[in-house]
């Protein structure tokens, strides 16, 4: 094989990894710090990459004979199973030990991998995922009950592959499952209209994008980050649009809008019974990996104990964060662990779980029709917000103490010269950011 023949396949191949970390929602710096990563892992020095959101582009080569593969999609999306295969190739891309050839053919067959469970079942992960949030969302059976019927609908509806209907998917889904529990609030107690709606809708909120958007625009990435937060807005609007005409048609008035008080509460205990369902509809719906189901679980138990804990003594929006902060602690340990789960396939549930979209979606439900909302709606950007905030902060920790870890782990198995250092140059192999603040100085 040629050199150029070699340059063209690892540019054809780090193409097709940054396309599959796009579709797994990672962030644009997290891709760009993997991408760092693989292309020294194969010994090349003269390789460029940009990466966005819907482009990708690597070019390879000097100024006079460089080359450029370039590539532009819509917001495409992997399952549950198709990230940990492609995460599995990228751990054998850090190290080098997959040909770009092989990993390009191993891309392609990850990109048309079929769902590992059939449509029945992931109907009723579906519907089971919806019964799960209901559960910590929806004050009464009657609720939950709804949910369960309204999630078994959109998991039917989502099964149509029609390009048409996707752009149309997130409104006509909101407007049915409105139309569906105004009709019904009028007739049975199901509590908040408002709030059960965000149990079947919850695959539609962007709240995954939002905090991504705004973790990118903290690391500096101000397009992928701007273009990512205006698009999570819009997905927002849609959905508040199709629940706004939702309750035009039925003649609700703006008092539907507002939280509603039920006569009876479920039981403090049904919460966690909530998170098992929860996590279960994640497993089957987007067909995980068997070995992921355990891992997905702590994920969305440590979240939701830092939120509940956080939000008892401090507040709402500092519970989000600190639900944050433990999530990216735990998520990231996870897939540092040999037979753990990628970061995507644990993230997305425990995001889903925090639900910064659907506070969003609350609040500019009810900032257009009531005259209240705004308020609600600002508290939830500040969720948002925190959210993100925590995952920064979450990540950075872990990567403070696993790179603290390595470094004494290099350090008990140094030879003994290296005690002999002194005590101030042995505290900064220890400690790194004391080298960097006396060389700053």
């Amino acid at each position: 094989m040629t050199i150029d023949t070699d340059r063209s396949a690892l540019r054809r191949f780090l193409l097709g990894l940054a396309q599959g970390m796009n579709a797994s929602a990672e962030s644009v710096d997290r891709i760009s710090t993997m991408m760092t990563e693989i292309i020294r892992a194969y010994g090349v020095d003269d390789i460029d990459f940009v990466v966005l959101p819907t482009v990708i582009l690597v070019q390879s080569g000097d100024d006079e004979e460089s080359r450029v593969a370039i590539h532009s999609a819509t917001n495409a999306s992997f399952r549950f199973d198709q990230i940990a295969a492609l995460y599995e190739l990228i751990a054998q891309a850090r190290t080098a030990s997959v040909s770009p050839l092989d990993g390009i053919r191993r891309l392609n067959e990850i990109g048309a991998m079929r769902p590992r469970l059939g449509w029945v079942t992931r109907t009723v992960g579906h519907a089971a995922l919806t019964t799960g949030l209901a559960l910590l969302l929806a004050p009464t059976w009657q609720g939950v009950i709804v949910a369960f019927a309204l999630g078994a609908g959109i998991g039917l509806l989502k099964l149509v592959r029609s390009p048409t209907l996707q752009l149309v998917m997130p409104i006509a889904a909101a407007f049915l499952c409105a139309g569906a529990v105004f009709l019904l609030a009028e007739v049975i107690e199901i509590g908040d209209p408002i709030h059960l709606l965000i149990a079947p809708l919850v695959t539609f909120l962007p709240g995954g994008v939002l905090t991504t958007a705004t973790v990118e625009l903290a690391a500096g990435q101000m397009i992928s980050g701007a273009s990512r937060l205006i698009y999570g807005f819009v997905q927002l609007a849609l959905l508040a649009f199709g629940i706004l005409a939702a309750g035009t048609v039925t003649g609700v008035d703006s008092r539907s809008y507002q939280p509603l008080d039920a006569e009876s509460f479920l039981p403090w205990w049904v919460a966690l019974i909530g998170i098992l369902v929860f996590a279960l509809g994640n497993y089957l719906h987007f067909s995980a990996p068997a070995s992921t189901f355990g891992w997905v679980l702590i994920a969305l138990i440590v979240a939701y104990t830092g939120q509940l804990v956080g939000t008892a003594l401090l507040g709402a929006t500092v519970g989000a964060f600190l639900g944050a902060v433990a999530m990216a602690l735990v998520v990231f340990w996870i897939a540092s662990l040999r037979h753990g789960a990628p970061v995507q396939v644990t993230f997305l549930p425990a995001f889903w779980l925090l639900v910064p979209g659907a506070a969003g979606l609350v609040g500019l439900t009810e900032a257009v029709a009531t005259d209240g909302g705004f308020a609600d709606f600002m508290t939830a950007l500040l969720s948002i917000m925190s959210i993100a905030l925590g995952v920064l902060i979450g990540t950075a920790l872990y990567r403070l103490v696993h790179r603290g870890a390595e470094e004494i782990v290099q350090f008990a198995v140094a030879p003994p010269a290296a005690v002999s250092e002194g005590p101030r140059r042995l505290l900064d192999r220890l400690l790194p950011w004391r080298r960097a603040a006396r060389t700053h100085d």
